[in-house]
């Protein structure tokens, strides 16, 4: 018999242990309505995602608050009476043995014309991948902002959700505070008045830090935190790989329990998602990350970024690079490839990122449209 793959073998992240490697990374599903409450093809796809054999779901994107919701049909997390709809999400999971947690964001400066009138982030800049300059935050509106973050937290707790993870990462709101190109404050939220490059770095981590301690305070010291971290930009003057691996050294002290490695400014040329994937030297493209991670925390590091082969993902794991493997698109194709793969019923995903998933109107929700026969 075949020795069994490291990809099954249980891990903690925090107090809370998963059965198995694999975690179903964040996207947005679209299956929200106007104010935020999910509809019920939501709780259908965790389930089936449950059903499928993941470790963890975590859920695509919720808005703390209507000022950071990016898109239409974003499912909301910033009122209390929306925790029922959410109890149900999870119910959905944990009926068939699951686990989920909830991914709270802000979009600042990338929200939708169709959801916020005027976007905030932190400094008022305009650039190649800004599609519309945003008014700079007070600093009344950024302790707000932190208050948003822990009470969204807080909700997901009481809705059941098994951890929370804060999105950090393709230039969402903490994402811009992060990147010395969108965060240029000159107050205690950024890097100006600061002597050195090493402070400036800690000025620009200062909102991420503020979150995750209001965050803790609110669900106390055992709920499972975790954070998507963009590492790098991907643009010129954007935040760099080895500032990315500074900021996740500094997480555990912030009280983080797990990391999960991403990259890339969405607007910008995105390499957040790439493709095609075809062949195994295409898969894994955020590894090098993950390594120079690896070399500052000693937590759980999750790795996303075109994983589709078994052996590539088993490659991951063997050289200690990432202690968990993340999918998106493959698991949108085939909700039950962790199960396939387990029984080996195949040995790598039939996604090739084609991106035909999104959908293309108001009502649809993300489906793979990848035609049987390719």
């Amino acid at each position: 018999a075949r020795p069994m793959s490291k990809l099954f073998e249980p891990i903690h992240i925090g107090p809370l242990e998963l059965p198995n490697r694999f975690v179903r990374s964040a996207t947005a599903e679209r299956m929200a309505s106007a104010d935020g409450p999910p509809r019920p093809e939501l709780r259908h796809l965790y389930g089936d995602l449950a059903r499928g054999g993941v470790g963890l779901i975590i859920t695509g994107h919720m808005y703390i608050h209507p000022s950071g919701k990016a898109h239409p049909e974003m499912t909301g997390i910033h009122a209390d009476d929306l925790i029922p709809d959410l109890h149900a999400l999870c119910t959905a999971v944990h009926e068939v043995g699951g686990l989920i947690a909830a991914q709270i964001n802000h979009g600042g400066m990338q929200c939708s014309r169709e959801t916020v009138e005027v976007p905030v982030a932190p400094s008022s800049v305009a650039e190649p991948f800004v599609a519309r300059r945003p008014r700079a935050l007070r600093v009344d509106e950024i302790r707000d902002l932190v208050g948003w973050y822990a009470e969204a937290a807080r909700r997901a707790q009481e809705a059941s959700f098994d951890a929370v993870q804060i999105h950090g990462a393709h230039g969402y709101l903490v994402s811009q505070f992060l990147s010395p190109l969108t965060n240029r404050r000159a107050d205690a939220w950024g890097p100006k008045e600061r002597r050195s490059l090493a402070a400036n770095m800690q000025g620009r981590a200062s909102f991420l830090q503020a979150v995750c301690g209001a965050i803790r305070e609110e669900v106390g010291p055992d709920y499972p935190l975790l954070i998507k971290l963009g590492m790098v930009d991907g643009v010129k003057g954007g935040l760099r790989p080895e500032d990315g691996a500074k900021i996740a050294g500094w997480l555990e002290d912030m009280g983080v329990d797990g990391v999960e490695i991403s990259g890339g400014i969405s607007g910008a040329e995105s390499m957040s998602s790439r493709s095609p994937i075809k062949v195994p030297a295409d898969e894994a493209y955020f590894r090098s990350l993950a390594r120079l991670a690896r070399a500052e925390t000693s937590l759980p590091i999750a790795l996303v970024g075109g994983l589709r082969s078994l052996q590539v993902m088993e490659e991951v794991l063997a050289s200690n690079d990432a202690d968990l493997i993340s999918m998106s698109r493959p698991l949108i194709c085939e909700p039950d490839l962790p199960e396939r793969f387990r029984r080996r019923v195949q040995d790598r995903a039939r996604c090739t990122s084609c991106d035909r998933c999104w959908p293309e109107r108001a009502g649809e929700g993300i489906a793979c449209r990848l035609p049987a026969d390719e």
